[in-house]
């Protein structure tokens, strides 16, 4: 059974930084595409961050050359670097995998999910 689960949220302030990971467990991690989507209430989930087993990537536009993902395969993890954060950034992120190496940028194309966790705005 796939399990994703996440963690590093919590409370930050403007232009500070977080760094979630996302730990897998599971079949074939090293071969999977893993992702990174978030959702505001109200929202539709938006799609953050993407990286194949071999380190290729992509990103929103929203989130460029802010937020870096990266994996370590040896410790089936995915992370995500969030630098200089604004408010459109406090959010719960979800991570997610993908059955098939390719990359994807829409939620329907992965095939596990985690619970979340939540990134907050501090004053």
């Amino acid at each position: 059974q796939v399990q994703l689960v996440e963690s590093g949220g919590g409370l930050v302030q403007a232009g500070g930084s977080l760094n979630l990971s996302c730990k897998y467990s599971g079949r074939t991690f090293s071969t999977y595409a893993m992702g990174w989507f978030r959702q505001a209430p109200g929202k539709e989930r938006e799609f953050v961050a993407a990286i194949t087993w071999s380190g290729g990537n992509i990103y929103a536009d929203s989130v460029k050359n802010r937020f870096t993902i990266s994996r370590e395969n040896a410790k089936t993890t995915v992370y995500l670097q969030m630098n200089s954060l604004i408010t459109d950034d406090t959010t719960v992120y979800y991570c997610a995998g993908r059955r098939v190496t390719d990359l994807a940028i829409v939620g329907r194309g992965y095939d596990y999910w985690g619970r979340g966790t939540q990134v907050t705005g501090s004053s």
